[in-house]
Parts: structure tokens; C-alpha cells; sequence
């Protein structure tokens, strides 16, 4: 057993209230709407795979009866060495039957389920993709990965065997138990007095073993959700030297997957040998009771040994019918978790009246604005503002005052708890939320910059924008100077986050692709906190360019960003203190003058 950290202090941080265990009964309905991804495939592939499993499970029914009463009861005992000839060839051909028909089962039924995983892993990454930003507010990004991957990739065994095996093996119990009945009904009736047996050790498992792998799901979820927050951090946790505690903290965490898969694995591993020692029970009672018919002439040793035959038959398929209860007792652990994502309904959702929102100018309103991204924390407190089109718009305030909140509203990423907003006359709920955005630029102080080539970054808000145009773009906010001087210029590659970039060079960037994307309306949100005086130099020029023709959102701390602005709106606690342009606000020696003030003695002094 692997050695167990006991520092409770770092144990301690084992809080997840996104993930819970969902303690409901055995859903069907939810694993019929599962199988519905299948029915794409039902003309083609679904159709030819059922025509295999009936070839297949027919010669299965066949042989023993070929071999049991035809061969042994008529062409030995007859001494018919032409009839047995003829047994012989027929059975081998039977077996090469099975075995083609066993091979495109087995291959149409890989391409049906990889295309369904295929379906249904793009169905909930596009689903997730149309979320609002309350519900990734709620859940890690690790958290959302295990519902992608891990859970969607649990569910490739139930759709590739499980579905097709469980037919066949239906079919295969009713052909078994039918042709038994036939045979010998007192036989029949001998050895089904196993199956009360057998219904006690499946219904006693059941929900043992579904609890089981909802309990694995929940500790993959919270094992990917630290990994990924591990590997994001790892510059800070080398920082402050919080390896070893980190180690802990990442021992624990797979420490509890490891016993949930223990757990569970035990759980699954009872039932098999439980099946086995029914089967050896029957084939107890098949010998006994068998041998006492033989005696009295009730049947003959053809039809006993088509009675072993089969009964190992019998017992094959109620094996595997436990496996693909287990993999649906998966299946339904992980696509519980599945469907809780696809049932999520976004917080910004569109009327279904909504109207293309073409060619806007940027005027923008606020009517007795109320937000609160919960119950005790309101951010803005029935604001009222104006921003006329083609003007630079500032807002100033400390930190929670709700500048930011104003940017996310006028995106749409959130709705106001009370009031309107509009854009040109428009309540922003009105419109499509496509044609909302696609008129929109947001540059942030924290720039994404995703892995790909600098030019494809650029290019991210516009795919269809020529080279030519991403180079001007780029000239325009000072950026082609330091891409030219990379490796590959353009070309160069950059892995996540753009660490081989500085940060004021990764927020040019972010100006060349807003810039390329020609949007009526800019966000600026703290876009150049992090960079040195002579990029915000070259920004200030960029930004000439930029806010051309544009209604412009500018959000700083640094008030020489600001001081150019058209209009000034200071805010505190979500109410709008003061508005008005630099100088007018300066006059009034209010909260402005006083951040204004508060900033030139803090440079001073250093």
C-alpha cells in the first residue's frame, strides 16, 4: 500500500462543492436519451451490426444440437460414416461463418461507437462553449475537462460492446433456454433453480457497484481539477516553496482515486465468481439429475451433452450480462455528470424574437442598472450612464467598484439584475448575442494568447483577414518591430499563454488582433497595468489609431491612460460618484482630484 501524508493542515483543503455524488435509482429514461446519440448510425452501421449478432448468436443456437443429437445420437450410433461427414463439414462451416461474422461485428461496432463518443463529446464541448460566465465562475476548469474527457471516454466500452453484446446475449438466453425446454423440460426445470440464485447476488450488487463508480468519477474530477490548477500555478508554488506541501496536498487527492478505484474494481470482481459458482452448481445438478434420465431412458447421451454444451452457453452470456450491467451502472455514473452539463441553461440566453444587431455606432445607456453576482455582494446600485458613440469613455474607482462589472454588462456576459442596457436604442437582451459580440473588442491586463503562430493569434477575432492586414494591424500598435526580430517573425510559434513573449509585447498583440477585428465598440480593461513606460508609449500612439471612429471603454488605475478621455466616470461601491471630462473633474477637488492627487504623491515618492 503506498505511503499516506498525515499533515491534516494541507489535507484540510479537500473542499469541493461543485462535484457531489448523485444519489438516485437506476435511470433508464437517461440511458435511452444516451443511446439516442446512436440514431445517426441506425440506417447504416447499427442495421449491418444486429445482422451479424443474429448470424453469429444462430450458428451458436445450431452447433450444439449438430453435435449432441445429430452426431452422436444418429450418425455414431447408426455407425453413418456419410451422415457424420456431412456433420463435420457443416459445423466447420458454421465456425468460419461465425468467426467472419464475429469480425465486422466487432468492426462495424468500434466505428459506430467512436463516431457516437465522437457526437457526443462535440455536442457538450459546443454546449459548454454557449455558457454563460456565472456558470464557469462556479467550476474549475479541471472539473469541466473530467466532463469532456474522462467521463465521455468511460462511456467507449458501453457503446463499442456493451449495447451490441447485450442484444446478443439477450437473444442467445431466449434461443438457449427455448431449445433446453424442447430438449428435456424436466432438465430445464432441474437446472433454472440456480437462477433465484442468481437474481439475489445481481439485485444485492447493483447499487453497491453504481455508487461505487459515481464515488471514482467524483475523485478524477477533483484529481484533474488540482493537476490543472498545479500546472497553471507552478511558477508560484516554486516561488514560495509550497512543493512538498503541494506533494501533500496532490498524495491525498490521488491517494482517495486510488481507493475509489480500489473500491470499486473489488465491487465489480465479486460478481463474476458469484456467476461461476452458480454455473458449477448447475452443472451439478445437469450431472446428477442428467445421469439419473439417462438410467430411466428419458433421454439420451446426445441430448445430455447438448444439455453441457448449452448450459456453458447459459452461463457465458449471463457473465457478460453482469459485465454490461456494470458498464451501464458506468455509464450511467458518467453520463449523469454528463447530462448536468447538457442541462445547464445559460444565464444570457436569447429571446426568441432576438434581431441582428447591424452596423451599430456605439451609443450605449444605462437605465437604473442593478448587478449582484450573488446575494450579498452588489456591484452596481441603479446606475444611470451615458456614453455617446464614438467617444473615449473613461471609469475610474477603486478596486470592487464596479468598473469592470459595466464592461461585462455591455458584452452581455452577464444580465442586469435590474434595469436596461442599450446599445443605439437597443435592449441588449433584444439582440442576438452573436451579432452583439461580433461588433465588441475586448482587451484585458491579463492577455490569452493561445498556442499557434503569432499571425494566427492575431487573426483570432477576424480567421478571414489577409497577411497584409494582419501586418498593417500590427504596424498600427507598434507590434511588427519586435515580431519581425522573433526566429520565424510571423511564423514563430507560441505555446499556451505566450511565455516565450514579455507581457508588454503579448498586449500588443492583444491591441493588434482588437485592432484587426475593427470593432464599433472597444473595451480596454486595465490593458496596459503591466507594461514598462516605453510600451505604454507605444501603446498611447497605438491608441490614436485604434480608438479612430470607435466608442471606447477605457478602465485604468493609471490616470495618465485617462486624462484624454471624452468623458470620466468616477465610481464607488456600484454608485456613480462624479462624471465630466479631466479638467472639469480636477476643479471639483472631489474623489477624482483626490485619486488624482493620491497618484502623483505615491510616483513622487518613489
Amino acid at each position: 500500500m503506498m505511503e499516506k501524508y498525515k499533515d491534516e493542515k494541507v489535507l484540510s483543503r479537500f473542499k469541493y462543492s461543485a462535484d457531489e455524488v448523485i444519489e438516485k435509482p437506476f435511470n433508464w429514461k437517461q440511458m435511452l436519451r444516451l443511446f439516442s446519440y446512436m440514431k445517426p448510425y441506425r440506417k447504416d452501421l447499427l442495421p449491418l451490426s444486429i445482422l451479424m449478432v443474429l448470424l453469429t448468436t444462430s450458428v451458436k443456437l445450431i452447433i450444439p444440437i449438430l453435435i449432441g443429437v445429430y452426431t452422436l445420437d444418429k450418425a455414431l450410433e447408426n455407425k453413418d460414416g456419410q451422415l457424420l461427414a456431412v456433420l463435420v463439414s457443416v459445423i466447420a462451416v458454421l465456425y468460419i461463418l461465425s468467426y467472419g461474422a464475429n469480425y465486422f461485428r466487432i468492426k462495424w461496432m468500434n466505428v459506430l461507437g467512436q463516431s457516437v463518443i465522437y457526437d457526443l463529446r462535440k455536442h457538450l464541448f459546443t454546449h459548454v462553449q454557449s455558457l454563460s460566465h456565472r456558470f464557469f465562475d462556479q467550476r474549475s476548469a479541471g472539473s469541466i475537462l473530467v466532463r469532456i474527457m474522462n467521463d465521455i471516454n468511460s462511456l467507449q466500452e458501453l457503446f463499442t460492446n456493451g449495447v451490441i453484446n447485450l442484444l446478443m446475449d439477450m437473444i442467445l438466453l431466449v434461443g438457449i433456454f427455448i431449445i433446453l425446454f424442447t430438449l428435456s423440460p424436466s432438465l430445464t426445470l432441474a437446472i433454472m433453480v440456480i437462477l433465484p440464485i442468481m437474481f439475489f447476488i445481481s439485485t444485492s450488487l447493483r447499487r453497491k457497484i453504481r455508487r461505487s463508480w459515481q464515488v471514482v468519477r467524483l475523485k478524477q474530477s477533483k484529481l484533474n481539477s488540482h493537476l490543472n490548477e498545479s500546472i497553471q500555478g507552478i511558477r508560484i508554488t516554486q516561488a514560495f516553496t509550497q512543493e512538498k506541501e503541494n506533494m501533500i496536498y496532490f498524495d491525498g487527492v490521488n491517494t482517495e482515486n486510488f481507493e475509489s478505484w480500489r473500491i470499486a474494481s473489488q465491487k465489480n470482481a465479486l460478481f463474476r465468481p458469484l456467476v461461476e459458482l452458480t454455473n458449477a452448481l448447475g452443472s451439478a445438478v445437469l450431472i446428477w439429475f442428467g445421469a439419473y434420465l439417462i438410467q430411466g431412458n428419458e433421454i439420451s447421451i446426445g441430448v445430455f451433452v447438448s444439455f453441457a454444451f448449452y448450459l456453458g452457453m447459459f452461463w457465458e452470456p449471463i457473465s457478460r450480462l453482469g459485465m454490461v450491467y456494470n458498464q451501464l451502472l458506468m455509464g450511467m455514473a458518467s453520463s449523469e455528470r454528463i447530462f448536468e452539463f447538457l442541462d445547464e441553461k445559460p444565464n444570457v440566453a436569447e429571446n426568441k424574437n432576438a434581431v441582428l444587431l447591424k452596423g451599430i455606432r456605439g451609443h450605449i445607456e444605462f437605465e437604473s442598472v442593478k448587478f449582484a453576482y450573488d446575494d450579498r455582494r452588489p456591484a452596481l446600485k441603479g446606475i444611470n450612464l451615458e456614453m455617446r458613440a464614438g467617444q473615449t469613455v473613461a471609469l475610474v474607482g477603486h478596486t470592487g467598484s464596479g468598473k469592470t462589472t459595466i464592461a461585462n454588462l455591455i458584452s452581455r456576459f452577464y444580465d442586469p439584475t435590474e434595469g436596461i442596457v442599450k446599445i443605439d436604442g437597443h435592449d441588449l437582451r433584444d439582440v442576438t448575442l452573436l451579432s452583439l459580440r461580433k461588433q465588441i473588442s475586448i482587451v484585458l491586463q491579463d492577455t490569452f494568447i493561445f498556442s499557434g503562430t503569432i499571425k494566427e493569434n492575431i487573426r483570432f477575432g477576424r480567421p478571414d483577414a489577409t497577411d497584409d492586414e494582419v501586418r498593417e494591424a500590427a504596424k498600427a500598435v507598434g507590434a511588427d518591430t519586435f515580431i519581425r526580430n522573433l526566429p520565424n517573425g510571423y511564423e514563430t510559434e507560441v505555446e499556451e499563454r505566450g511565455n516565450i513573449l514579455s507581457v508588454g509585447e503579448r498586449q500588443l498583440l492583444s491591441f493588434a488582433r482588437a485592432l484587426l477585428a475593427d470593432p464599433r465598440i472597444l473595451i480596454l480593461d486595465e490593458a496596459t497595468a503591466s507594461i514598462d513606460t516605453e510600451t505604454e508609449m507605444k501603446i498611447q500612439k497605438a491608441l490614436k489609431t485604434l480608438l479612430n471612429g470607435r466608442t471606447a471603454i477605457i478602465i485604468a488605475h493609471r490616470l495618465s491612460t485617462i486624462r484624454e478621455a471624452d468623458h470620466i466616470f468616477v465610481l464607488d461601491h456600484g454608485n456613480i460618484m462624479e462624471q465630466g471630462n479631466h479638467h472639469q473633474l480636477m476643479d471639483l477637488e472631489g474623489e477624482y482630484y483626490s485619486l488624482v492627487k493620491a497618484q502623483f504623491n505615491m510616483l513622487n515618492a518613489v
